[in-house]
């Protein structure tokens, strides 16, 4: 079964209120089995634009990631980054090549 990944670009304009996000997202992210691959804003853009953090969060399988995502837990996360950060996720199925 391929697994399921948030991908995020995320604009923070206030980091000490952010940080309150990302303390709260670890219970949801916990539950649900997510792993940061990527959460850093150190990037290279080197076609198109994104925003100034690109995030990557591996989950067991896409109905993991899509339950978290929807979970009360990540909902009441999300909360305290509304206002504070601007952010494009997508969840997205992963590529399992034994599958072909």
């Amino acid at each position: 079964m391929p697994k399921g990944y948030w991908v995020g670009h995320v604009t923070v304009d206030d980091p000490e209120a952010y940080g309150a996000y990302r303390r709260a997202n670890a219970a949801a992210f916990a539950k649900y089995g997510g792993r940061f691959l990527v959460r850093g804003p150190e990037q290279e853009v080197v076609e198109g634009a994104l925003r100034q953090r690109t995030v990557v969060i591996e989950f067991p399988s896409l109905s993991a990631a899509r339950d978290c995502y929807n979970s009360p837990e990540y909902q009441s996360a999300k909360a305290l980054r509304s206002g504070v950060s601007v952010a494009d996720i997508a969840i997205v199925e992963g590529y399992d090549s034994i599958a072909e």
